[in-house]
């Protein structure tokens, strides 16, 4: 009987053991999957700063291209900055002459053929209206010349004045032009220059190293590229101002021929001197 009660008590204690030993295991099971996850979440964390740190410090973007280029390099960039600063301010400049002229075209269309003479006529008009000016120089042409020059018929005399007159403003309105069409075809070399350049020193560093390792060319290539599309940026826009402010041209000296040819023909019929 003892030998009985004895082996019930092993039993109890064995189940007992079992039962805290299960209970034992279990909790660590779950522990390692929420250090688990924890720890992912503070990896994620702690790679986000650094990711975010290394596009803002960008190794090879234009302020490493100023901080690290040399005097040719600079010089280069500097040229295209300038180049595109001068485009712009001329197809601005140019695009307000041009709407100034339209406006001048539209008052002289509304008030200028319901005058009494055409020196009142443009006398009403704008100071520094370019039909005006065409007016005034018609007048001179329409007045008797001393000399030579007055051999010269009327007919002849007034259409030279007005073509003159309409020549000088069609030269006007092309003032800067030029300068849209240099930086057009010049730029995209300029930015090439800079290319050659940056492969040059890539190839400077390749030899002196002895090894062609990424960190070694990123640097000259990464310039290389920049400047070209330094030179594409600075070139495109001049193209397109070019073209749009020529187009704009032509609409505007049609205005002025129109005003021209009218007012030849105001001037042969009055017969003014």
């Amino acid at each position: 009987m003892f030998n009985a009660l004895r082996h019930r008590l092993l039993g109890a204690v064995l189940c007992a053991s079992l039962f805290m030993t299960g209970h034992s295991v279990a909790a660590p099971d779950a522990s390692p999957a929420n250090v688990t996850t924890s720890s992912t979440t503070s990896a994620v964390a702690s790679l986000a700063p650094a990711e975010a740190g290394s596009v803002q410090d960008n190794p090879y973007g234009l302020g490493a291209l100023w901080a690290q280029g040399d005097a040719v390099a600079k010089g280069t960039l500097l040229i295209l900055v300038l180049m595109s600063m001068g485009s712009w301010y001329v197809i601005f400049t140019k695009f307000t002459e041009q709407s100034k002229l339209h406006r001048f075209a539209k008052t002289a269309q509304a008030n200028f053929w319901a005058a009494g003479s055409v020196r009142q006529a443009a006398e009403a008009l704008e100071a520094d209206s370019p039909f005006r000016f065409i007016a005034e120089k018609g007048l001179e042409g329409a007045s008797k010349h001393p000399g030579l020059l007055g051999n010269v018929d009327f007919n002849t005399w007034v259409t030279m004045a007005l073509q003159r007159a309409m020549g000088t403003v069609q030269s006007r309105l092309q003032n800067g032009l030029a300068v849209l069409a240099t930086v057009g075809s010049t730029a995209p070399f300029v930015g090439l220059f800079g290319t050659v350049w940056g492969i040059y020193h890539a190839l400077v560093k390749i030899g002196m190293s002895g090894q062609a390792s990424i960190d070694k060319v990123a640097g000259p290539v990464g310039e290389a590229l920049i400047m070209t599309a330094i030179g594409l940026a600075v070139a495109v826009p001049a193209v397109l101002g070019y073209n749009w402010l020529v187009r704009r041209n032509k609409a505007a000296m049609d205005e002025v021929n129109a005003f021209g040819a009218d007012l030849h023909a105001v001037l042969l019929a009055s017969g003014q001197k």
